[in-house]
């Protein structure tokens, strides 16, 4: 929680981290956006999800559903499943695993291995690459946008796929890192209309690149010594970002 709200207050964004049922509903109405990160998980942690995506849908305020660990457990799979299922998000991001666990519990018929999903804990066992294929196939049958995280990322609704290759590999050693990106699409997605599909994948790539970038500065600079460093530098690098930094970094490729 502590690294995702200080990213999101050096992005421009205001964070308020709630999990309190009597709580929550109050706290949507007032957001711009929700993210539902099921990192830390009870039953009561479990029913505030619940309440706040249900408030969201019924407001037509964007969510987005980070599915931390779908695929390492029953429980994980199954309350990002109802999730997804019941409230419809507007983004899922997850790394490949999680995507692939979650496309595997939603898409009936999809041609997936008993190995496919697999967890590290939660972390990935699968490329983004092998991902593809469910991640699109999620997308269309829940009608959202499905990002998927790794040595590449994609964005896809389902037919086109946008794909961005900013970042640097020392973010798999750096906890919370994917949680916080998903934050950050979170804030990215809040500025325009979530029923306007186009908004969402191009407000999700230039979220990717820009949280890629930020690491790819963090690691250049000399003071960054490791993961440690880097986590910290990269909080610093988004008070000097500007349009012409992502002109000259992005890496993002539109469909042909």
């Amino acid at each position: 929680m502590d690294i995702m709200a200080n990213t999101l207050l050096a992005i421009g964004a205001s964070p308020a981290m709630v999990h309190a049922e009597e709580e929550v509903e109050e706290f949507v109405t007032l957001a711009s956006a929700l993210l539902i990160n099921i990192g830390t998980l009870s039953t009561p942690w479990i029913r505030s999800m619940h309440r706040a995506a249900a408030k969201a849908q019924e407001l037509g305020k964007p969510w987005v559903l980070d599915p931390v660990g779908a695929g390492a457990t029953s429980l994980r799979t199954n309350t990002a499943t109802d999730l997804v299922v019941s409230y419809k998000p507007t983004v899922i991001r997850g790394n490949p695993s999680e995507i692939m666990a979650l496309a595997k519990s939603i898409c009936k018929g999809l041609d997936l291995q008993p190995s496919d999903g697999a967890q590290k804990g939660v972390d990935s066992s699968q490329s983004s690459d092998h991902a593809l294929g469910p991640a699109k196939a999620l997308a269309k049958e829940c009608c959202c946008v499905v990002v998927v995280t790794g040595e590449h990322d994609f964005v896809t609704d389902g037919s086109s796929v946008i794909t961005v290759s900013n970042g640097h590999p020392i973010l798999t050693k750096i906890t919370a890192a994917g949680c916080t990106l998903t934050a950050v699409l979170a804030a990215f997605v809040s500025l325009g209309d979530p029923t306007d599909v186009t908004h969402v994948i191009k407000s999700c790539a230039c979220a990717l690149s820009i949280f890629g970038i930020a690491a790819e500065l963090a690691v250049e600079d000399p003071i960054a010594k490791g993961p440690g460093s880097v986590r910290m530098r990269m909080l610093d690098t988004y008070g000097r970002f500007n349009a012409q930094t992502l002109l000259e970094r992005e890496k993002i490729s539109f469909p042909s």
